[in-house]
């Protein structure tokens, strides 16, 4: 198989599962709370992210650490994936999937927003046109089905499913000049994240009312948000001849994801759930078009 044919296969499968996981969040917290939910899906994806580092043999990179890489990787692993997701599974509770998972999309027009701020980059006309296009669709999202009341239903769902997006464009800016090896260092901050959320989960007493199903599909979140899917994307983006090629197929699986959400959460799709979501990735493509 052609270098190019396997990225395609790579990239095909991490967006299948990645279109998935909204329904598996959706799912997993009728049975747990979100912090329950984050515990093991943290873990889960630390130990996985820890056999890969051991199979690429990136542990030999320990001894290598600094206590400012140290200090680093405990504030990534607090951004991300602690408050991210601790933030983001909050917003699954009170939201429907199909409204949460198309709001927290909205990252890559709030990055360009904030690297005005933080990086002291110039911002063009065309990055307000993409702002105004995505928070169209942002407002469509949050209506669910019923977009000329001005009534947001759940408006706390709602800040904190674009806040979400706040926290990942911040751990994406911190990051943007570590030049480390991705998969070490984002297995260094799910260690710290796993202490983090252990920590929480014994100051709520968060080790009651387990349910079996909800640990399943924690843990087949944790595996498939962030563990394996990860290491595929990243093979299929250094496969590829240029990552474009890759890269925009991501925005296939928001749209996937909604019939998983459909046949397996059982949710009814409302119209202004697609059409905000179109509008979400035509405002990411029109900030992406050079």
């Amino acid at each position: 198989m052609k270098e190019q044919s396997r990225a395609y296969l790579y990239a095909a499968i991490a967006i299948f599962f990645w279109s998935t996981v909204a329904s598996a969040f959706k799912v997993g917290l009728r049975y747990l709370d979100f912090i329950q939910f984050l515990f093991f899906a943290t873990w889960i994806s630390f130990l996985i992210l820890t056999m890969i580092s051991v199979f690429q043999g990136n542990f030999r990179l320990i001894r290598l650490l600094k206590p400012g890489d140290i200090a680093f990787a405990a504030l990534m692993g607090f951004l991300n994936p602690f408050s991210y997701y601790l933030v983001l599974f909050k917003a699954y509770e009170l939201l429907p999937a199909q409204v949460a998972q198309p709001l927290n999309m909205v990252w890559p027009i709030v990055l360009v927003f904030l690297s005005v701020i933080l990086l002291k980059q110039k911002i063009s006309s065309k990055s307000f046109i993409a702002l105004f296009i995505s928070f169209a669709g942002v407002y469509l999202v949050s209506s669910q089905g019923d977009p000329w009341s001005l009534n947001i239903e759940e408006p706390m769902g709602v800040l904190l499913a674009v806040g979400s997006s706040l926290i990942w464009s911040f751990y994406w800016i911190f990051n943007l000049k570590k030049a480390d090896n991705e998969a070490f260092q984002l297995n260094l901050n799910f260690f710290f994240a796993a202490l983090y959320i252990s920590l929480l989960m014994i100051i709520v007493n968060g080790f009651q009312d387990l349910h079996c199903r909800g640990i399943l599909l924690a843990g087949y979140a944790g595996a498939f948000e962030m563990g394996i899917t990860f290491v595929l994307w990243l093979l299929a983006m250094k496969l590829s001849s240029t990552t474009d090629k890759i890269s925009n197929l991501v925005f296939l699986a928001p749209f996937i994801s909604l019939v998983f959400i459909h046949f397996w959460v059982g949710e009814t799709i409302y119209v202004t759930s697609v059409a905000g979501l179109t509008l979400i990735v035509l405002g990411i493509i029109v900030e992406k078009i050079r």
